[in-house]
């Protein structure tokens, strides 16, 4: 919808609102034009009901108001003595239509002075049930965004498993742009697995003001620009998803409006200098691992190494033991000696796995040369290894294109180490379209800001006419993940428009080593990144132990409090 069509579509609910309600206005002592003014027959509705006029805000806010109209649809007509259960859902379930049915068949009386204490205990726990779940989505829309890291996309910055609060308010909170869904969760309904919304109406963008806008090092979390999954991590046929509706990503900012973005054997250049992270920050990068005896599995587990495989040899093996081995395998081969070749990540074949399988003859090869994935800290640590020979970055040569990368195009011959020149599109500001270049900024042209865009011949057609050159209407970002060589990003999908920016991540209040696998309350706790800042310079610094101490000196101090009271009481 746009705006004229917003203004009409509520043009519309007043009139069905005056049409309904204005002989119970009358009932109330005000008169029957008070009904049809927009916002001000609200405020008068509050007066009616007898509820606060600041409610009146409420029915304005996206996804607050479809909580609270229901609320409001109950309290009108138990203002005019509608009290009954049957009543309560027929109001509900017809959409507030039943206040037709009040308003022109009943001779309903005004009950000024009615109490608004529920009459029993059902009904005082509904209440505080609605309310609760009032200011939950009041904060969860607009202010704090619980969040919690699926992939390792951030490794070792942020750890799959980590908890975040993701704040909305430092950029400005986006209001929702789907106008019906349902609070508190974001494409899917729990436990039935359907969808949460509905795709029509939609909302024009709005974002509320934000004392901050994404800056380079950043991490930023926003609406995956490419997702077209209806349910993250369930392989199905795609679906077209509401900007507020897509999975949601987390990455880091390394480009904002008007940067010309390279990456240069991995690393990340800005207009021509090398982008520099913050120290907390922890890119980890492919290496290849060089050791003349083998290199082991266990001397990369002590440095903490990630992605890479472990190959064990066994005798042949049977389907029972096969099937106690398979959730912990990647692949296995027959190899040419008639052994198996049983394929892991880097956890490897647990030992009490290989107990329960009876396998009595299980080796691991300890390969020369090993592609691992490890931080400069990591690749240091092992670079003092007097095991190991040397230890050097892998590095997709410049002009070789790599796999799914963008513009996805044989124009450019990018790959993830080695992309670009690109220009990152700024609000207002002009570039001249060529038809090389047009494939970057197709999508930001076509998608993104809502034009056609053709070609016919060597000329560039934007909504039919002629153009040699674009103003782009909204600020674009790059985001990439610090896991360089396992990160799916805007080396992938390009640009992430202004719009689809959610929030900034700023506090992990829970951290869990087994996430992917299940959570177990257990040692697999993250203690050491519990009540950690996402931002900041220097080591996390874990602030549990002072929560706790303050948890217990409130509960002191009520404790102190409520016997004080009994005392003066007695």
């Amino acid at each position: 919808m746009d705006s004229t069509q917003w203004i009409l579509f509520i043009l519309i609910v007043q009139v069905i609102h005056f049409l309904g309600t204005w002989k119970l206005y009358v009932k109330a002592g005000r008169k029957a034009w008070e009904a049809a003014i927009p916002v001000y027959n609200a405020i008068i509705l509050m007066q009616i009901i007898n509820r606060p006029k600041w409610w009146t805000i409420l029915l304005f806010i996206p996804i607050i108001n479809l909580l609270m109209f229901p609320v409001i649809w109950v309290e009108t007509i138990r203002s005019f003595g509608q009290n009954k259960l049957w009543q309560t859902w027929a109001v509900i379930l017809t959409l507030g239509f039943y206040i037709y049915v009040v308003n022109y068949t009943m001779d309903a009386k005004y009950i000024e002075d009615r109490s608004l204490k529920p009459t029993t205990g059902v009904g005082e726990w509904v209440s505080s049930i609605v309310f609760a779940i009032v200011a939950a989505t009041m904060v969860h829309t607009y202010f704090i965004q619980p969040y919690v890291i699926p992939t390792g996309s951030l490794e070792r910055t942020l750890r799959v498993g980590d908890f975040l609060f993701v704040s909305k308010f430092h950029f400005g909170a986006r209001t929702p742009m789907t106008a019906v869904a349902a609070p508190m969760v974001h494409d899917t309904l729990p436990i039935v697995g359907t969808k949460s919304y509905l795709n029509k109406p939609q909302i024009p963008y709005f974002r509320l003001p934000g004392f901050q806008s994404p800056k380079k090092n950043d991490i930023v979390v926003f609406s995956w620009p490419a997702d077209t999954v209806r349910q993250f991590f369930v392989k199905e046929q795609g679906v077209k998803k509401p900007i507020d509706k897509k999975s949601n990503y987390v990455k880091r900012c390394v480009g904002t409006p008007g940067d010309t973005l390279s990456v240069i054997d991995g690393d990340v250049y800005i207009d021509g200098k090398k982008l520099q992270l913050d120290d907390r920050a922890k890119p980890m990068f492919n290496n290849i691992v060089y050791a003349n005896k083998g290199v082991s599995s266990r001397i990369l587990n002590e440095v903490g190494a990630d992605s890479f495989q472990r190959t064990y040899v066994s005798e042949p093996i049977t389907q029972q033991q096969l099937q106690i081995l398979t959730p912990y395998l990647l692949a296995a081969d027959k190899r040419s000696d008639g052994k198996i070749s049983l394929i892991t990540n880097q956890n490897g074949i647990p030992v009490e796995v290989i107990r329960n399988a009876r396998l009595t003859n299980l080796s691991e090869e300890t390969p020369r040369q090993r592609l691992v994935n490890l931080t400069e800290e990591m690749k240091a640590t092992l670079e003092k290894n007097s095991s190991v020979d040397s230890v050097v970055r892998a590095v997709e040569p410049k002009g070789k294109a790599g796999y799914n990368i963008f513009p996805q195009n044989k124009l450019y011959s990018w790959n993830n180490d080695n992309f670009g020149p690109l220009y990152i599109p700024e609000k207002d500001k002009s570039i001249k379209l060529t038809l090389e270049n047009l494939p970057l900024y197709k999508k930001v042209i076509r998608d993104y800001e809502h034009n056609t865009v053709k070609v016919s011949g060597n000329q560039i057609l934007i909504n039919g006419k002629p153009a040699d050159s674009y103003t782009f209407k909204m600020d674009y970002f790059w985001m990439m993940g610090d896991n360089r060589d396992h990160s799916e990003d805007s080396r992938t999908w390009g640009f992430v428009p202004e719009n689809h920016i959610v929030g900034k991540p700023v506090f992990i209040w829970m951290s869990f080593d087994n996430f992917q696998d299940g959570i177990k309350f257990n040692e697999k706790v993250r203690w050491d990144r519990v009540f950690t800042t996402v931002g900041g310079s220097g080591e996390p610094r874990s602030y549990f132990k002072f929560f706790l101490i303050a948890l217990a000196g409130y509960f002191v101090f009520d404790f102190f409090r409520k016997k004080k009271k009994k005392s003066e009481e007695a």
